[in-house]
């Protein structure tokens, strides 16, 4: 045998190993949310059994109806709606300004403050919870979705990778060559580095648009009225002292999964392109 076809042989196998441990991945990957489905299509003594079910029921629409019949499910995604994508924008507007202005401009403490900036991202958000509770309350904006939508709107990961992304995308020279032409600081930002962006955009949204909308702890603290519960506050009424209807509760948390996956796949192609920018660069 040649020393071609042995190293072909090689290459193959390595290949092959690849796609195995992309295809296990995958598959567990997948399985916490198709073991959802199962339990959400099924009644509570299948799911109760040894061993549970393992394939799709009949209980899909039963067990969704007793959802809407035990909280108001859709007012609580139409909620989270709102919170999630106007908080989501308002990252990408101002984190990405702030990125830019870390990126290409030079001012008098900008290194202390994007170290500062990061070390922010140390600190643990459960200790601001008082301070931010009191400031919410002083505002009187408790049961109001200002009150997690306005925390929300600047995000010290969103700078740090804005400012990485735009460093290594947008070219000095261009910036520059703007600059000469007359324009301005936002406008060079936004017709020159927002086009180019756009994938890290996608990347940001779909981190910042997840972690809003699965966020319990903050809205539980500050939301006290019903018509203000996000999806994830509403959820927690499904759980009974007494009696657990798990297909009720796995059906609720199933359903307010899917617009998570709907968002992930309209940014798919450019999520993946904003993580192999670097990849392709000579």
């Amino acid at each position: 045998m040649s020393e071609k076809t042995v190293t072909k042989n090689k290459f193959s196998l390595s290949k092959a190993f690849v796609y195995l441990l992309l295809t296990v991945g995958s598959f567990l990957s997948i399985f916490p949310l198709y073991w959802m489905f199962v339990m959400a299509t099924n009644h509570n003594s299948a799911i109760n059994k040894v061993p549970p079910a393992m394939i799709p029921g009949g209980e899909l629409v039963t067990n969704f109806q007793n959802v809407l019949n035990a909280i108001d499910f859709f007012g609580a995604i139409w909620n989270s709606v709102i919170v999630s994508t106007v908080a989501t924008l308002g990252v990408l507007f101002l984190c990405s300004l702030a990125g830019f202005a870390f990126a290409k401009f030079e001012f008098k403490g900008k290194n202390f403050l994007f170290v500062f900036i990061l070390v922010t991202m140390m600190i643990p958000p459960q200790l601001g919870l008082i301070p931010q509770y009191i400031i919410i309350t002083k505002l009187d904006w408790l049961s109001d979705l200002k009150a997690i939508i306005v925390p929300g709107l600047i995000d010290a990961f969103g700078i740090f990778w804005m400012r990485q992304y735009i460093s290594s995308n947008v070219p000095k020279e261009l910036v520059e060559a703007a600059k000469i032409d007359g324009c301005s600081n936002f406008r060079v930002y936004w017709n020159i580095a927002v086009p180019v962006i756009i994938p890290a955009f996608a990347t940001l949204a779909i981190i910042k648009f997840m972690y809003i909308w699965n966020d319990f702890l903050w809205p539980l603290v500050v939301l006290r009225d019903e018509s203000s519960y996000t999806i994830q506050v509403a959820l927690r009424g499904l759980i009974d002292n007494y009696v657990r209807d798990n297909g009720m509760i796995l059906s609720g948390t199933f359903w307010a999964t899917v617009p998570l996956i709907i968002i992930f796949l309209l940014l798919n192609r450019l999520f993946i392109s904003s993580l192999t920018e670097g990849a392709v660069k000579s």
